[in-house]
């Protein structure tokens, strides 16, 4: 089978390379090097916020045309997340050949904004398959194949105290500038061994995107950083997801400039930014976890740390498991191979 591939995030690309394990497939199209060879390389597009994306804009146009010429040649086409790029790529694609078959995997978050969205998708995708129990109310004909995270994600945090506190600021470049001044503070009041979080796409720039980061240690593994940490302070995102799958005490923390939060906060309509609050919330839940948007109280964050409750965490784990049910690789490959 050949399949077109657009997976333009960095956790898209994660949840591909689960997929891609239950496929007998040749993928072409967009996605990060290191699980083939795309026709352009997923890290093109490692933007975050209104201003950044601008730059990029004819990069995703010509991208999205060579995707809509090259969809000729394959049998189907997986979308992974990134609406505003892939829905894009699905109507280029329809338009030019209207029976290739379209699979959407993590559907557009249209509970948080955007309900138009909808209408796009049923018109251009085929099978839609969604991540959150909850999304049923919104893709009645779609399939809950369960949640990456779950296959991505094994192990569970035990009850011991390790000494180490993670920081996670995030994925892309905004997002760390915007968060490693207020890490670094927070550091130097903290007695504990700090781990810093790298992907290891930025393995050979650490010095360029985080600045001084002498007051932590290096750590290029989410999963092994918060299965050794007694608290995290993590930017909003699937890491967020994954703390709470693993079942480590943590608060979200997200900044960005100030005219992207008010044009945000004016759109998305939710009561919580973390993804494991809006499961809870959804379930008729208390909050998983705090949050804390633009304005941070080193106070209180410090606070935070100090009070955490290892097993209050671990017992909230387990419910948010018991809600997810299972992982979606195995699922998502069935729905490829149309045997789901």
């Amino acid at each position: 089978m050949k399949l077109l591939v657009s997976a333009i995030e960095p956790s898209a690309n994660l949840h591909l390379k689960e997929v891609i394990k239950h496929l007998d497939a040749k993928i072409e199209g967009v996605f990060d090097s290191s699980l083939g060879e795309p026709i352009i390389d997923s890290n093109e597009f490692n933007v975050m916020g209104f201003l950044d994306v601008i730059p990029k804009i004819k990069l995703a146009k010509d991208t999205i045309e060579k995707l809509a010429k090259k969809s000729k040649d394959v049998d189907k086409v997986l979308l992974i997340d990134a609406p505003s790029f892939n829905l894009r790529v699905a109507k280029a694609i329809k338009e030019k050949y209207p029976e290739k078959e379209i699979i959407y995997y993590i559907l557009p978050k249209v509970w948080a904004w955007k309900r138009g969205r909808i209408k796009q998708v049923n018109k251009y995708v085929d099978k839609k398959a969604y991540i959150f129990p909850f999304e049923k109310k919104f893709w009645e004909d779609g399939i809950y194949v369960g949640n990456p995270i779950l296959d991505e994600i094994q192990e569970f945090r035990d009850e011991k105290r390790y000494g180490n506190v993670a920081f996670l600021p995030g994925s892309r470049k905004s997002e760390i500038k915007n968060l490693m001044p207020v890490f670094r503070s927070l550091a130097k009041n903290i007695k504990q061994n700090k781990l810093l979080v790298v992907p290891e796409i930025y393995k050979e720039k650490i010095d360029e995107i985080y600045g001084d980061v002498k007051e932590f240690d290096i750590i290029f593994s989410t999963k092994e950083a918060l299965l050794k940490s007694d608290f995290a302070y993590i930017c909003s995102g699937t890491a967020t997801l994954e703390a709470a799958i693993i079942g480590t005490p943590f608060v979200l923390m997200y900044k960005a400039r100030w005219i992207e939060y008010l044009i945000a906060k004016s759109l998305v309509k939710l009561n919580y930014v973390g993804l494991a609050n809006i499961i809870f919330e959804n379930e008729g839940l208390e909050p998983f976890h705090k949050e804390y948007l633009q304005k941070f109280d080193k106070k209180i964050l410090l606070n935070d740390l100090e009070n955490s409750d290892i097993n209050e965490f671990r017992q909230k784990s387990l419910k948010l498991r018991e809600i997810l049910k299972f992982g979606s690789s195995k699922n998502v490959a069935k729905l490829i191979k149309g045997e789901l």
